[in-house]
């Protein structure tokens, strides 16, 4: 096997893997940078013997092994190791299988990740990272902070939970109010990093905690509110893309939509409503499952109804404000009111970082070409393109870019 198939290779595990091995390394020690450090070994060491041996039957317990093997050392001779042929073949020979215990260590981290003695607002950043994966940068980028300084804050994070004394455990039902709302942040960002990818290792991955939580805790109105959310987005996987290209939802064929999990999703909807005490508004993801069960309702009426969508983006905003909830309630105010009253709304928003912020460029595209400045909307498109982070859009937003301009001709 190539050196460049090996590293391939050890990329796709990694990215699969990487949460549940830190969590397996990390559980007995509390040390979640002696794990980190040892996995970074283990990778090294698969980098060098993959190609030389091939790819072993289970490569995630390969792993495993040889940063057990690398901590083992460490602890015994407190100095770093350059994993030898021996500790190779003993992974070969004694590779150790991450089957169920792992579920269990990676929701004891969620919980570490989010315990109080930790500042609140790291815990979400620290769970993208070392339950889920996510790079400093991948983070930083969604928190619009710089990344040299994400990057430090997470490792004082993880100095102060070995500290502290932080236990790996699974609280107890009455602590999970107090924590429950940093994990699911955590877990729907993770989903939102990938949900384009026609893999999707990482938003399988946060689909699956999501329902584990909304388990784990049945009476908790947002965890089921979450799952419902994912859910809904989830059933229209096989409608979002046509030949690699974005379709946007009001377009997606909805013969694709998975109808089973779409009425799950609904059911869960329904059970969050009824948990949730009669005095107390809905949570933010039950407002935004609500809004993803009025796109999926189109399967059945044919029609996007656009007020309700307006009505419940004024509902996400007046509790929860956020850029994406005001940039995404001016597009379904475009389509409701018409796009002069989308366009206003665009121009009252005032956010950081909104001129880095690409859907508020397309969105304001959109509005122009409906009003028929083609030339405005085509520069607004190109402005979108240029901060476009992912493939799939950047090509919806070049076609929509090359049709203004045959207008244009």
């Amino acid at each position: 096997m190539s050196l460049t198939g090996a590293q391939a290779r050890a990329e796709d595990v990694a990215r699969a893997a990487y949460g549940k091995l830190i969590a397996m390394l990390a559980n007995r020690t509390g040390d979640i940078i002696a794990a980190e450090d040892a996995l970074a070994d283990a990778f090294v060491s698969a980098l060098k013997t993959w190609p030389e041996r091939g790819i072993p039957d289970k490569p995630e317990a390969w792993l495993l092994t040889v940063a057990k093997n690398r901590r083992i050392d460490q602890a015994r001779r407190d100095a770093r190791l350059v994993i030898t042929d021996e500790a190779n073949e003993m992974a070969d020979t004694q590779a150790i299988e991450p089957e169920d215990a792992q579920l269990d260590d990676r929701l004891k981290l969620l919980f570490v990740c989010a315990h109080p003695a930790l500042d609140e607002g790291i815990r979400t950043p620290l769970m993208l990272q070392t339950v889920l994966g996510l790079e400093a940068e991948q983070i930083a980028k969604a928190f619009l902070v710089n990344p040299s300084a994400m990057a430090q804050r997470l490792v004082r994070a993880k100095k102060k939970i070995k500290s502290a004394g932080i236990p790996f455990v699974v609280p107890e039902p009455e602590a999970y109010p107090e924590r429950m709302g940093a994990v699911l942040e955590a877990v729907y960002g993770a989903y939102a990093v990938d949900w384009l990818d026609g893999d999707g290792d990482l938003s399988h991955e946060a689909f699956f905690l999501s329902n584990i939580l909304a388990e784990l805790t049945p009476n908790n109105a947002e965890a089921l509110g979450l799952t419902a959310l994912i859910g809904f987005i989830e059933a229209r996987r096989d409608a979002r893309l046509n030949n690699g290209v974005l379709v946007p939802v009001p377009e997606q064929d909805v013969d694709l939509w998975n109808n089973q999990l779409i009425e799950h999703s609904a059911g869960l909807l329904t059970q969050a409503a009824l948990k949730r005490a009669p005095q107390n508004a809905p949570g933010r993801f039950q407002l935004e499952a609500a809004i993803q069960s009025v796109h999926a309702a189109r399967s059945v009426t044919g029609k996007t109804d656009w007020r309700g969508l307006s009505q419940l983006y004024a509902g996400l905003m007046h509790a929860y404000p956020s850029i994406g909830g005001a940039v995404s309630r001016a597009a379904v105010v475009a389509e409701d009111a018409g796009p002069a009253e989308g366009l206003k709304m665009l121009e009252v928003i005032d956010y950081d970082g909104l001129e880095a912020y690409q859907p508020y460029h397309a969105v304001r595209a959109y509005c122009l070409a409906e009003l028929g400045q083609t030339a405005d909307a085509a520069e607004a498109y190109a402005k979108a393109i240029t901060l476009c982070s992912d493939r799939p859009s950047q090509l919806w937003l070049e076609k929509k870019v090359h049709n203004l301009r045959k207008k244009m001709s």
